[in-house]
């Protein structure tokens, strides 16, 4: 077999799927020919966020590849792994290369080189007989510890090229660690010894799938739960003790806890400072911290005690020696803090049910998240945002109730990810309705990737939230729009959706919302990408408290 072949035949052997791609690459046929599907996008940022949701999809277990052609291809291939570095996805990246004799020709783009700070490793490939090994680094490196994009690069002059002998080739599993039994008392008498606790869950939870174990031990202890965006969906946010997740924006009860919690758990959480993220103030509190990574140790917050390990193994460990000191038995706690979370988060609906309940044109974003909230499967929908406004709208008021149904993101922001996100997502789960968020200015980045949707298909449900213009920017140079008239961005995207063979609806009025919501999961159900187009506000409203406390 040749390189393009060998290659091949170890993604099939690690579970790939799926190749995510755009011509020219020699294992766009190779992988066909063994039973794995090519995707061919229409822009290469579109494949790394479609592999990028698939590896979410799976916690990790599926690690997904994507294959560009050498030179323009790998160089618009880099947005997406830069963002699937800074959210800590695993992939597998295979572009070609320039031929060996041009590798180090300027101004030829050696994509091994150029990489290295957006992935866990990168090299090229130089002899046939080194493909193999170089895979097996690639897909061992990507799926341990902390996860995380890792390139191959292969140039073009050897994908014909015959490995000698025959192929071995053994994929290894996930490695799994745990912490420390002495490490585990100590964190779990601190807990006990908290006045006000606070459990912060990051994405490590998904990963290690410890969804159950952390339900455990939150009801033993009886301590609220809130999440970072890539945490989200990670504890049913409809539970007594659950705040609601953090980022840019947030439910009351997030802001009230994170301030006045006197030792905060972060779960699968690096605590990495971020601008859209939750921001703790340290003054006054204990951080405890379990992370797989780390590098992640004493990183933005100093960590007083650590649970180095897989998330669920720790939370498991952690569960036995509460209950050992509890007897089994809560301390009869939840209702005093449900009543709490309560008496916090009802004021502030109630204060934001004039966005939520709108009768205004254009229409709110607020009125059109509740009206989806009331009109599908929650449990069986799988959700995304964009950056900026869709975000901030979203994350505050979408309450999820199953694990891995929101897809959140914020340590990176480029516009348009949400797209390839709730693409990969509806590759993944096929009987979930899959949905992503966007403004339009998002849809500019990416949209044309939406007819990649109707031709595979993946009949995702796309809410694009349109203000004719780039309002958020505005809103936070506090400029007057007046002098910048010509950042005014238009266009009829219901119409454009249909021209490209999906559904479309443009609603402007409160009372077409419901309808056409319902009309546009149908369309999905029956196999056609649909797109609804609301008319919305340019008033940049977010329930954020960022500013009272923190940097």
């Amino acid at each position: 077999m040749n390189v393009a072949q060998v290659a091949a035949e170890i993604f099939k052997r690690e579970g790939v799927k799926h190749l995510f791609a755009y011509p020219l690459n020699a294992l766009t046929e190779s992988c066909a020919a063994v039973g794995i599907r090519p995707v061919i996008v229409r822009q290469e940022r579109a494949a790394g966020n479609i592999a990028d949701a698939v590896a979410r999809m799976t916690s990790g277990e599926t690690v997904p590849v994507v294959a560009t052609q050498h030179g323009p291809g790998i160089e618009n291939l880099f947005a997406a792994v830069a963002q699937a570095y800074a959210e800590g996805v695993p992939m597998v990246i295979v572009p070609a290369g320039y031929p060996r004799r041009q590798t180090w020709v300027s101004p030829n783009f050696n994509s091994a080189l150029n990489f290295q700070h957006v992935t866990k490793a990168c090299e090229q490939v130089t002899t046939a007989d080194a493909i193999v090994p170089a895979l097996r680094r690639a897909f061992t490196q990507a799926r341990q510890g902390r996860p995380g994009p890792v390139l191959v690069e292969v140039p073009i002059d050897m994908w014909t090229e015959n490995v000698p002998g025959e192929l071995v080739y053994e994929p290894m599993p996930k490695i799994l660690t745990a912490p420390d039994s002495k490490d585990v008392s100590a964190v779990a008498e601190a807990l006990l010894s908290a006045k006000r606790p606070l459990l912060y869950v990051g994405q490590g939870v998904h990963y290690s799938k410890g969804w159950d174990a952390l339900k455990k031990v939150a009801e033993l202890l009886e301590a609220p739960v809130t999440t970072s965006l890539g945490g989200k969906s990670a504890f049913p946010e409809t539970h007594p003790l659950s705040l609601g997740s953090g980022g840019v924006a947030m439910p009351a009860a997030v802001h009230q806890h994170v301030v006045d919690s006197d030792v905060v758990f972060g779960i699968g959480a690096s605590f990495t400072e971020t601008s859209f993220g939750i921001r703790f103030p340290t003054q006054g509190k204990k951080f405890l911290q379990n992370t797989n990574d780390p590098s992640a140790l004493n990183r933005s917050v100093p960590t007083h005690r650590a649970l180095l390990g897989d998330s669920r193994l720790a939370l498991e460990m952690l569960y036995e020696e509460l209950s050992d000191r509890l007897k089994g038995k809560p301390r009869g706690l939840a209702a005093d803090v449900a009543a709490r979370i309560r008496s916090q988060n009802d004021p502030w609906l109630k204060e934001w049910s004039k966005y939520t309940d709108s009768e205004a044109t254009p229409l709110s974003p607020y009125r059109v998240i509740r009206d989806i909230m009331k009109t599908v499967d929650v449990p069986n929908t799988i959700v995304t945002h964009d950056a900026g406004s869709p975000r901030d709208e979203l994350s505050p008021f979408w309450k999820s109730v199953t694990p891995l149904s929101y897809i959140g993101w914020g340590k990176s922001t480029q516009l348009g990810y949400g797209l390839g996100l709730a693409m990969g997502a509806k590759l993944t789960c096929p009987d979930k309705l899959c949905m992503n968020f966007w403004g339009d200015a998002a849809i500019g980045m990416t949209g044309m990737d939406f007819e990649t949707a109707v031709r595979f298909p993946m009949p995702i449900l796309s809410i694009l939230f349109n203000n004719f213009g780039m309002a958020m920017e505005f809103e936070l140079m506090k400029v007057s729009r007046e002098k910048f008239k010509s950042t005014d961005i238009s266009g009829n995207y219901a119409d454009w959706a249909k021209s490209l063979g999906g559904f479309g609806l443009r609603v402007t009025e409160p009372s077409q919302i419901i309808p056409a919501i319902k009309a546009g999961v149908e369309a999905t159900r029956n196999g056609q990408p649909a797109l609804l187009e609301f008319i919305t506000t340019q008033e940049k409203v977010y329930s954020t408290w960022t500013h009272k406390y923190g940097s």
